[in-house]
């Protein structure tokens, strides 16, 4: 991680603008500034987020990736990003994949990294790893930070999580579109109709479609499931695929970009969030007592906006002369 001393404005703009020209260096730089928790990066980042704002619009669509370890999460994200590309000269695509952190040594191997098969020279694609740190529900805890840079840089925002299970569910609150994959014999009936992920995707990727029978036997079991568990909701999309063979790969692609064109909300989709992990910031550094703060504040979107900008709101309320 990047270590700043007082970095003057003028150096801050000058990575933003080489970011915004496609330099892999210097976004790597600015992203490793949004990962950095110091109490005087705060500063560094309004100055950023201020400038991208003056500089260009906000265009980023968060695509979330999520499913059970071995279920291609990779290699499917990686060849749909090439693949939108590919289709159209003014697409551009970021990566952001999450790894898991051993519980044991902390440490953590970003091997998403080797399974995705990206050009180095294409300017238009950029792939980033982040290490869970041990943070639950399947992201790292900076991963929505990185994301309030990438919303101005890239049209597409491919968010991988790192694959732990049925109650990985944080990619809901960052994602504007969730797709949950599964692989061939994934389960039954029973284990379709469990609570957790299996609540939050807005449409199902079957995986590995190459193994035929057995992901025909998934899809209608996946298929019969859904419609009784839910029977108010328009019918959820199940995309059949092979990562590997291609199959089905452009149909996907073609759903991916229908969906940003119909997303009506794209200019303010982060304000939202940011309210949701201001929030989650206050109850993590000072619990219930914390939360009582700020609704004694007038609440978090209300504080946001009185302090002027999400770094601001932290750096201020980190200063609260309150005993918790």
């Amino acid at each position: 991680m990047i270590t700043l001393k007082m970095t003057p404005k003028e150096e801050l703009i000058q990575l933003v603008d080489k970011s915004l020209q496609g330099d892999k260096f210097s976004l790597a730089k600015l992203i490793s500034i949004f990962e950095n928790t110091k109490p005087e990066f705060y500063e560094y980042k309004k100055i950023i987020i201020d400038y991208l704002k003056e500089k260009t619009s906000p265009k980023g669509y968060f695509v979330g990736i999520t499913g059970t370890p071995g279920a291609g999460k990779s290699t499917l994200t990686g060849r749909l990003a090439l693949e939108l590309i590919r289709q159209r000269e003014d697409i551009s695509v970021a990566i952001l994949a999450v790894d898991p952190s051993s519980q044991v040594s902390g440490g953590s191997l970003l091997g998403d990294r080797t399974r995705v098969k990206l050009p180095i020279d294409e300017k238009r694609i950029y792939f980033r790893s982040q290490a869970s740190d041990k943070e639950l529900g399947g992201l790292s805890k900076h991963t929505f930070n990185v994301c309030r840079v990438l919303y101005y840089l890239f049209d597409f925002i491919f968010i991988e999580t790192v694959g732990i299970g049925q109650s990985e569910i944080e990619v809901q609150h960052i994602a504007d579109h969730v797709f949950l994959v599964l692989q061939p014999l994934t389960g039954d009936q029973i284990q379709f109709m469990k609570a957790g992920v299996m609540e939050i995707p807005d449409a199902f990727i079957i995986n590995k479609w190459d193994q035929h029978k057995e992901a025909q036997k998934t899809y209608y079991a996946l298929k019969s499931t859904l419609s009784f568990i839910r029977p108010d909701s328009k019918e959820t999309p199940i995309f059949p695929v092979s990562a590997y063979s291609g199959y089905g790969i452009k149909e996907l692609m073609d759903y991916i970009s229908g969906i940003k064109e119909g997303f009506s909300n794209l200019k303010n989709s982060l304000s939202k969030k940011e309210v949701y992990y201001f929030e989650k910031w206050v109850k993590n550094q000072y619990g219930v007592m914390g939360l009582e703060l700020l609704k004694q504040e007038g609440g978090a979107s209300h504080f946001i906006e009185k302090k002027g900008s999400f770094d601001l709101a932290i750096k201020e309320f980190s200063r609260l002369k309150y005993v918790f």
